[in-house]
């Protein structure tokens, strides 16, 4: 029996290929899937720099934006498995526009190397909208099946994906209507061209704390501090529903355990940093780190969720 362990020990020495034990050895490509100034390019572009110390070499960030970040995810797949060319990327081209548009991956053509942050989108209604708690939002939908409308970012985008998830769960009918992001659903909701505000917090912040907007419903389980007027999914009673924003670093499939470990390693400890978690809390978000195994958990749980939801409304590739 020992020698059995001492073979395949000796064996798994012998396939981990010899560059891997100096890497990195260069600077490391890091790949964001949309334009530059975006939430996820900014958040990328601050780990990359706390992170480059404990990797010990440069994080140089390119931006390869197109199909929702479908394009840069294809690219990134496409990679030589050497730790040279990773992704910072959010979830929605990994498990919502996938069941909306056709790509050249699944979940299995990629590695997940760790999360590093979690936000809840939000439903938010103008000053004057007959509710100001979750519990009266959905009583006020119930009596008005189809009145409301949302917006959301885009036809089969996540925004979508997660209200309908809960909108069914509730029993209550609101009307998407689809924008080209969550800058562009702000613009209409505070023109007045919607009922509701759906997307992300950081583009709606600054109207919520100027009165302007009231945010009544978190698309999380758990409640937001920076959001108090809003209740997460748990005081709903459906937890089960969660759908949230969250940002991660994945690189092409294939990639060596060894190597694997030193990036979850290093990016880690950069997210770790106190910085980091400062600037995502001025966002409305947190810094919610996990490993490659959960974050492979993550993926692929939500994927198959919003597969199904994607699949009830209807939703074509």
């Amino acid at each position: 029996m020992k020698k059995s362990i001492l073979l395949v020990t000796l064996a798994s020495f012998f396939l981990t290929p010899a560059w891997a034990a100096d890497y990195p050895e260069k600077p490391i490509e890091l790949m964001v899937p949309s334009p530059p100034g975006g939430g996820t390019d900014i958040a990328i572009r601050l780990l990359a720099e706390l992170t480059e110390p404990f990797l010990k070499q440069k994080l140089v960030v390119v931006n390869k934006p197109g199909g929702g970040g479908t394009v840069g995810v294809s690219l990134l797949t496409q990679a030589k498995p050497d730790g040279y060319s990773l992704g910072g990327v959010w979830n929605s081209p990994l498990t919502a526009i996938p069941h909306s548009l056709q790509v050249a991956y699944t979940p299995d053509d990629y590695q997940p190397i760790i999360q590093i942050s979690s936000a809840a989108y939000v439903l938010c209604a103008a000053p004057d909208f007959p509710a100001n708690t979750a519990a009266e939002l959905v009583a006020e939908l119930k009596k008005n099946p189809g009145k409301y409308t949302y917006g959301n970012d885009g036809v089969g985008g996540t925004m979508q994906l997660a209200g309908e998830r809960i909108f069914k769960a509730l029993g209550v009918k609101v009307r998407p209507v689809p924008f080209g992001g969550a800058g562009e659903t702000a613009k209409n909701f505070l023109g007045g061209h919607i009922t509701f505000y759906g997307g992300s917090v950081p583009p709606i912040m600054p109207h919520i704390k100027a009165g302007k907007a009231k945010a009544l419903l978190l698309t999380s389980a758990a409640d937001n501090p920076a959001l108090p007027t809003a209740s997460g999914l748990k005081a709903l009673g459906i937890p089960q529903e969660e759908t949230v924003l969250w940002r991660a670093i994945i690189a092409p499939k294939g990639l060596p355990p060894a190597i694997v470990k030193t990036l979850e390693d290093a990016f880690r400890q950069g997210a770790s940093q106190q910085r980091f978690s400062d600037f995502l809390k001025d966002q409305g978000e947190e810094a919610l780190i996990a490993g490659a195994a959960d974050v492979g958990r993550l993926i692929r749980a939500e994927y198959a969720a919003l597969g199904e939801v994607a699949k009830e409304l209807g939703v074509k590739k």
